[in-house]
């Protein structure tokens, strides 16, 4: 799926409205049991039983409730990671326009240039050329690590969203059931068992989302191992250019290291 700033938004609209409904239903879940209860025809076995699903409704809705606030703490990151992962292209468009311009045959520096100076500058055009592919490839490969991490999350959320509606829905036929003149112990079962099956989905929905950010925690690991990779940039450094190599301009002293071809 990919990240889209309106259709994430969206999302999380949805998630806050939704929880706003499911609360508002859990509300309803104690007069309602009550209600029911009330009636002299329901006996105490049938009651206590009414009391029971009631109980178990309010305890899934409350813990479902809580899940979701406690990773909608969370819910900036994504929009964060899509930003961010933008500016890694821009770094990724610089640093291979710096790449493809230090080049020895665009520069044409043999034209004009000659003397161990030029040989020498010639020679250090490479590594700054490599140098600087490398931070391209290294703000490519960062740039997808966040625009998968934004994507996942929208996933995930538009995933809690779905979940969140099935409770609401799972909530409502409770609320019917519980409100109806006729009990059926085994229909209260299915929708009890509904309800925690939605609460089943919101933790695979996280394992699923951990796993994946796991997968580019990982990625960043093997980033930071190519970005001090020695072959590119010795010492951890840029590569030295050594430009006082190239100091000896002068014609007069019989020693010129370079001259230009007239």
């Amino acid at each position: 799926m990919a990240f889209s700033v309106a259709q994430y938004e969206a999302t999380i609209d949805k998630l806050t409205a939704g929880m706003a409904d499911l609360s508002a239903k859990l509300q309803e879940v104690g007069p309602t049991v009550q209600k029911a209860t009330s009636h002299w025809y329901v006996t105490q076995s049938v009651a206590d039983d009414l009391v029971w699903v009631g109980n178990k409704i309010l305890e899934l809705g409350s813990w479902v409730l809580d899940k979701l606030a406690e990773l909608l703490k969370g819910a900036a990151a994504p929009v964060t990671f899509f930003f961010t992962a933008r500016d890694w292209e821009d770094v990724r468009g610089l640093a291979t326009g710096v790449s493809g311009q230090l080049k020895p045959e665009l520069l044409g520096v043999g034209r004009v240039w000659h003397g161990s100076a030029a040989d020498a500058y010639v020679k250090q055009i490479k590594p700054q050329s490599d140098a600087a592919a490398r931070v391209g490839t290294l703000a490519d490969k960062t740039a997808v690590a966040l625009y998968t991490c934004a994507a996942t999350g929208l996933a995930f959320y538009v995933a809690l969203a779905v979940i969140l509606i099935k409770f609401i829905v799972a909530t409502i036929t409770a609320l019917a059931a519980l409100g109806s003149v006729v009990f059926s112990w085994a229909g209260a079962a299915l929708i009890v068992e509904e309800a925690a099956v939605n609460t089943g989905m919101i933790v695979a929905a996280v394992s699923g989302l951990v796993a994946v950010l796991g997968a580019q925690a990982s990625q960043m690991v093997v980033l930071h191992g190519e970005a001090v990779d020695g072959s590119t940039f010795p010492g951890g450094q840029w590569p030295n250019a050594t430009p006082d190599h190239f100091s000896d301009a002068t014609v007069t002293d019989g020693d010129a290291d370079w001259s230009l071809q007239r």
